[in-house]
């Protein structure tokens, strides 16, 4: 290793070692042909004085001073014709008339040696220049070949390594171009639908499906940019009659300047899982139906056997006028209880139908407490609003919103008729939804009983119903929302999220 290590730093050394000796033997040629032409213009005076040999000669002094300008340049060339002038002047001052007057001819042929040495040197040094400049460009084309080769490989390596995700992704993945047409399609894609890439390629969405549920006109909205993104569950049929449940992902391609160049459709088949979630449904409905029906059992047998008691002690012969008018009583008071069952019981089995229109939530909330403050102020519990005065408005139906938070605060004051306390109305919003938070600080909800909040006909008031909860969760249900509850020994908070109105979803609604 060290022996070959040695021998590749000497490697330069040799090569400027055998440059000079190359330049070296060249000088020594061109030396060579300067002294075989001074020698022949010698030898030819000594012998007999011939004119033509000599005219002959003297051109014979461009060889050297040709090639020393072939070799070296101009330098080379100059150098070369003075060395070749020099003889040749004193050759012709001595024996050809001279270098001036009768020999001016000879004088011009010095000054030609240096001409031509120093145009031809020239010419040749231009040419080394531009081979050298045309070598640096060819260098540079071979580096940027080189990248460009090296950068192809890894976009090849980048494109392998892409098409080996989307092949293994077991969701099906479109890519559709700017126009609506498929522009690929991974394998699960094609299993799922059951077409292949090729049939599928440059199609638009409805033409591969023979129901879209939507996808195309989803599609569309987010290539016109109304939309970055869109989430939802819908149904399709592929062209083979197969019908599935999907989750829909559709989003925005964009490329590093923020152009839209494109849109990537991601399906997941859900349909066994919304079958289990069906079953499971049906399940808890059922559950939910038997725990009504012992409810509403429970809540209807109390009053029904005061009221039998009540009309056996009337029916006794020997009782007073006192007594039947406290009879009489009672019995409409259990009817009266068991009309307030029965109303509520048609509330949750019969809710009505929620009218739509564009709500300020926060306008619903100041609302809510104009109807609640002085039932509040009696039980010594103060109503706070923190609203923000900015959330977007939501799509809804106002009085059964009303009816969500007067339930809500109507609670959290009978939780603190004894004590007193405070309720705080809060509102904060994102990009999706309204949150409203009703907060108290009473003595908070037993853990056990936390999860049965909003089960019918659950109530730890004995002169509650326990559906007004119940009726709270299907209203926000009503309206695509959700309804979460936390709870602690320092209160209780309800937060209600329900889908905000966004501005395209407001120009569609007017369109």
């Amino acid at each position: 290793m060290k022996r070959r290590k040695e021998t590749g730093t000497s490697s330069p050394e040799r090569r400027i070692d055998s440059t000079r000796l190359q330049n070296l033997r060249v000088v020594a040629i061109i030396g060579a042909m300067l002294f075989v032409v001074t020698a022949l213009h010698l030898y030819t005076d000594t012998i007999a004085q011939n004119v033509t040999l000599h005219l002959l000669y003297r051109r014979l002094y461009y060889v050297p001073i040709l090639y020393a300008a072939f070799v070296f340049g101009k330098r080379g060339g100059i150098l070369t014709a003075i060395a070749a002038a020099v003889p040749f002047a004193l050759h012709a001052q001595m024996a050809m008339g001279g270098v001036v007057g009768t020999g001016a001819d000879n004088g011009l042929e010095i000054i030609m040696y240096i001409v031509v040495g120093a145009l031809f040197g020239a010419l040749r040094d231009m040419e080394e220049a531009k081979t050298r400049d045309l070598r640096q460009v060819s260098e540079r084309l071979e580096d940027a070949y080189r990248k460009l080769e090296e950068r192809a490989i890894q976009l090849i390596n980048i494109q392998d390594y892409t098409q080996s995700i989307l092949r293994s992704i077991t969701s099906a993945v479109l890519t559709v171009s700017p126009d609506g047409s498929v522009a690929t399609a991974n394998a699960a894609a094609e299993r799922m639908l059951g077409l292949s890439e090729y049939e599928m390629v440059p199609k638009p969405i409805r033409q591969i499906v023979a129901k879209d549920g939507g996808l195309e006109a989803d599609t569309r909205r987010i290539l016109s940019g109304r939309v970055p993104l869109l989430l939802r569950e819908t149904a399709i049929e592929t062209r083979g009659g197969r019908e599935l449940v999907v989750q829909a992902s559709i989003s925005r391609m964009r490329a590093v300047g923020g152009r839209t160049f494109g849109a990537v459709v991601t399906l997941e088949d859900v349909s066994e899982v919304k079958s289990l979630t069906e079953q499971l449904i049906r399940a808890d409905r059922l559950a939910a139906m038997g725990e009504l029906t012992a409810g509403v059992a429970h809540e209807v047998r109390n009053p029904l056997g005061i009221i039998r008691a009540s009309v056996q002690l009337i029916e006794e012969s020997d009782v007073g006028e006192q007594r039947v008018t406290e009879a009489t009583d009672i019995i409409k008071q259990e009817i009266d209880r068991l009309d307030k069952v029965i109303k509520a019981l048609l509330d949750f089995g019969r809710p009505s139908k929620p009218t739509f229109v564009r709500v300020d939530v926060e306008e619903v909330l100041r609302d809510v407490v104009l109807f609640t403050k002085r039932f509040a102020k009696q039980a010594d519990v103060h109503i706070v609003e923190e609203l923000t005065g900015d959330l977007p408005p939501v799509l809804a139906d106002p009085d059964q919103l009303k009816q969500v938070f007067l339930n809500l605060v109507t609670n959290a004051v009978q939780v603190m008729e004894e004590t007193g306390g405070a309720i705080t109305l809060s509102t904060s919003h994102d990009e999706d939804y309204v949150h409203v938070t009703v907060s108290d600080t009473g003595p908070g909800i037993a853990a056990g009983v936390k999860g049965k909040v909003f089960d019918p006909f659950y109530s730890t008031r004995a002169e509650g119903t326990g559906l007004g909860l119940t009726i709270v969760h299907r209203i926000v249900d009503a309206h695509d929302g959700h309804i979460e509850v936390e709870s602690g020994p320092d209160g209780t908070k309800f937060r209600v999220s329900l889908p905000a109105l966004s501005e395209s979803v407001e120009e569609e609604e007017i369109a």
